[in-house]
């Protein structure tokens, strides 16, 4: 694919369309069987608005654009106005329908920013104006390269906090952070986030994301973050799957990923002040605490999320783009059907219902409850669809039990006569 396609008008993909594929897992679930047992979904708390599919930058690891499924060639470029309206009116209808004191709604791309200042402002108020009775927390996720004082103003003005995409050090993230042309992105991204942390605008900073490359030095790279002293850090790690590996991941029992990991948290679990909330770490360590967590990455808790694309189709977590093409499709449509009627599709049921959607190797695991199958992406392979271990099996079990085995020995420490 020429990654300057991006830019141009939506068109029908060529030749056929996706191949009729076998009944995978969840395809088998059987709804109607778990909400005779008592099962009740639980409703959707984050939604997740295309505001724009098309994107400025061309990084080589994008599950939307680089990866198995496609659809962003058949979007609009920006959501319009009438489909703004209609996905207000039905998270408004959703969260009157389930009595929801508040919903989290990311303006998302692509890159969000494209869709303009004025754009964004309309979105922004549709929102919460037709909920005036629940609180609605707005946050953009933004790949920084067009933050400047308009976008921050008009942020600031709205109170939308702002997340920012950063791999490290300008070596680290300008190994797949690039434009279309090929030039790094890192000096663009480095001046949106130092007028972002500027006195002025300080307060909307949310966090930056960062995706793991195990070329990158671990601590180098947490520390190239840390200059920035962001309030939160998420490392992701790399989307892929048993047909598709991730980058360095061999079939094998090693564990480079959560080698890189551990680096990273005895660096930051052992600094004498803590210098940010790394998102992945504090979530494990509530979970061996016993803490109820809902995080895609880890733990058992309920996903409670959902995606309106451009063009108002209601969808699963864009990240499953990476698995299959139609991945994240549904049949429904925010000018027809409510969000609950999504709460009762197979493949969303099954990231609602913890041990039940695990693979038996993963049930019969001693750190399931904490490690939670792993990220639901992660698990994918042709055939047997999500019921699978992760791809990441290995990598999650070392910095699990590595995590553990720390903070016993800091809870040993603590008693008298130790």
């Amino acid at each position: 694919m020429a990654t300057d396609e991006r830019n141009a008008p939506p068109r029908r993909p060529e030749g056929r369309g996706p191949e009729v594929r076998r009944p995978e897992w969840p395809d088998t679930l059987d709804v109607r069987a778990l909400l005779e047992a008592g099962w009740r979904p639980t409703p959707f708390r984050e939604f997740v608005i295309k505001v724009h599919s098309r994107c400025n930058l061309a990084c080589d690891y994008c599950y939307m654009y680089e990866m198995a499924d496609q659809g962003w060639r058949r979007q609009p470029r920006r959501m319009s106005r009438p489909i703004v309206d209609m996905v207000a009116r039905r998270i408004a209808e959703h969260a009157r329908a389930n009595l929801l004191p508040k919903v989290d709604v990311v303006l998302h791309g692509g890159e969000p920013l494209l869709a303009g200042v004025e754009h964004l402002r309309y979105v922004a108020t549709t929102l919460r104006e037709a909920m005036p009775d629940v609180e609605v927390v707005l946050t953009v996720q933004t790949n920084g390269v067009l933050l400047d004082p308009f976008f921050l103003d008009l942020f600031d003005e709205l109170d939308i906090s702002v997340g920012v995409s950063m791999d490290g050090d300008e070596e680290a993230h300008d190994l797949h952070r690039r434009r279309a042309d090929g030039r790094g992105s890192y000096q663009a991204v480095r001046a949106g986030l130092a007028a972002l942390t500027s006195p002025r605008y300080r307060r909307l900073f949310g966090g930056l994301l960062s995706t793991i490359d195990l070329r990158n030095d671990p601590v180098r790279t947490y520390e190239a973050l840390l200059d920035f002293d962001p309030p939160a850090v998420d490392f992701l790690l790399p989307h892929g799957n048993w047909d598709a590996p991730p980058p360095g991941r061999p079939r094998d029992g090693s564990t480079p990923y959560g080698d890189w990991l551990i680096k990273v948290f005895d660096r930051w679990y052992g600094a004498e002040v803590r210098e940010t909330r790394i998102r992945l770490f504090t979530s494990i360590l509530r979970l061996l605490l016993g803490l109820r967590v809902a995080h895609e990455t880890v733990g058992l808790g309920p996903i409670s999320v959902v995606v309106v694309e451009a063009n108002g189709q209601i969808e699963q977590v864009d990240s499953l783009k990476s698995a299959f093409e139609g991945a994240t499709g549904t049949p429904l449509h925010v000018s027809r059907d409510p969000f609950d009627s999504a709460l009762m599709l197979p493949p969303i049921v099954a990231r609602q219902i913890g041990p039940r959607a695990l693979a038996s190797a993963c049930r019969d695991c001693a750190v399931q409850r904490v490690c939670g199958g792993g990220h639901y992406v992660h698990r994918y392979r042709s055939g047997s669809g999500f019921l699978n271990p992760s791809v990441y099996c290995e990598d999650l079990y070392r910095l699990v039990t590595h995590i553990h085995d720390v903070v016993s020995a800091d809870v040993r420490a603590l008693q008298p006569g130790t």
